[in-house]
């Protein structure tokens, strides 16, 4: 199967702007992903559901150094899943990215027991200002993206229809993508009935994105509630680590922790990037000039 040239999230509206909404094919990205952190299949579906519930909450974001970072803890084997995004790139990681477990009765990924439903799904948003917004609510089940719309309930008391899927066959991701819908204040109800009608459509996205793409799929979905897009933009994943970033990491340490590192690392130290797991090695000199700095502050 060829993978599209390029990962994209179309901004739409239903009915005149009642109802605004997401459509996002990420195939690239999530299998960028697995590819970074060898993931089992069950891992890279729990994953890139999160990368992509994480992007769509990005791409709502207003200004250019916004970013928004959700952590998914349910208390399964699976750890935690921790994801970051801007408005056009999405990076994360899984604490444990080899699980395997049994599959459900019905043969599909049992991401839902994977990641559990015991803890609570965290996200902050940073929007340049002093203090970022955080937001908390207990995970409903674990799938994913009931959790993400459980949160915009709860937290942004905004009614949403979310619909996350990554088909996976052994390590290769066949498709991945999603579809996020939200009506918008004085929207009727009649409206919202019609679109809980039509989510049996969109809810096996990733096996339909098999066949047809995107856009012909947006049409047969809402045929008849006047579909818009608005804009297309492309999606990737992407990691900003650096080590001009890992040494400000290290700086943040203190300098109790940078001596005890001097002291008992002689030969440096390395720093992997939890997303992109890019190594940067610090040898003795490095940590005693990062020390010097931070106590000279």
């Amino acid at each position: 199967m060829n993978l599209p040239a390029k990962d994209q999230m179309m901004h739409i509206t239903l009915m005149d702007g009642m109802v605004r909404g997401l459509l996002l094919t990420a195939t690239n990205t999530v299998a960028k992903a697995a590819a970074i952190h060898c993931t089992s299949p069950v891992a890279t579906a729990a994953l890139g559901r999160s990368l992509m519930g994480t992007a769509m909450m990005g791409a709502m974001l207003k200004g250019d150094e916004a970013s928004v970072t959700v952590t998914i803890d349910g208390g399964g084997p699976l750890g935690r899943i921790v994801c970051v995004a801007d408005a056009d790139s999405v990076r994360g990681c899984v604490d444990v990215p080899n699980l395997e477990i049994p599959a459900r009765p019905d043969g599909k990924l049992n991401v839902g027991m994977a990641v559990g439903n015991t803890g609570r799904m965290s996200v902050v948003k940073d929007m340049g200002m002093k203090n970022p917004y955080v937001g908390q609510v207990q995970l409903f089940s674990g799938e994913i993206a009931e959790d993400f719309a459980t949160y915009y309930v709860q937290s942004e008391q905004t009614p949403t229809l979310q619909s996350l899927g990554v088909l996976v066959s052994g390590e290769t991701v066949l498709s991945a993508g999603g579809v996020l819908l939200q009506p918008l204040p004085g929207c009727p109800d009649s409206i919202i009935s019609e679109l809980e009608l039509r989510s049996p459509l969109m809810a096996d996205i990733s096996r339909e994105l098999c066949y047809e793409p995107m856009e012909d799929l947006a049409k047969k979905w809402f045929d008849g509630m006047k579909y818009v897009v608005l804009d297309t933009t492309e999606l990737e994943y992407r990691c900003n680590c650096s080590r001009q970033r890992m040494e400000k990491a290290l700086i943040t340490l203190g300098a109790e922790e940078l001596t005890r590192m001097i002291q008992d690392e002689q030969e440096g130290a390395e720093l992997t990037c939890h997303f992109c797991k890019k190594t940067e090695k610090f040898t003795q000199h490095d940590l005693l000039r990062l020390l010097n700095y931070a106590t000279s502050k």
